[in-house]
């Protein structure tokens, strides 16, 4: 299990990326977006918990005013990565 803490600055977008493995978090603070490649999209609040998508392309983008904190679990094995950025 790794937990990291992620602050995502106001206006900021993450780059494109994938999970290998399940994760699971809580927005703790500000807002966040969540946006597949296939056009699906996440509205997230302060307080909303989010499981991420596996294995599916997306980013985040933080919309708001104000950093957005989230926490996230992931639950992987020794020797794979937790994020897999996207090359473009």
């Amino acid at each position: 299990i790794t937990i990291l803490r992620i602050t995502i600055p106001a206006g900021t977008r993450l780059e494109t990326h994938t999970h290998p493995v399940l994760n699971a978090g809580v927005l703790v603070s500000g807002q966040l977006t969540v946006v597949t490649t296939e056009g699906k999209t996440l509205r997230l609040k302060a307080g909303d918990p989010i499981v991420e998508v596996v294995n599916t392309i997306h980013y985040g983008v933080n919309e708001g005013d104000a950093p957005a904190e989230i926490v996230v679990f992931y639950a992987g094995a020794v020797g794979t990565p937790i994020t897999v950025v996207k090359q473009e």
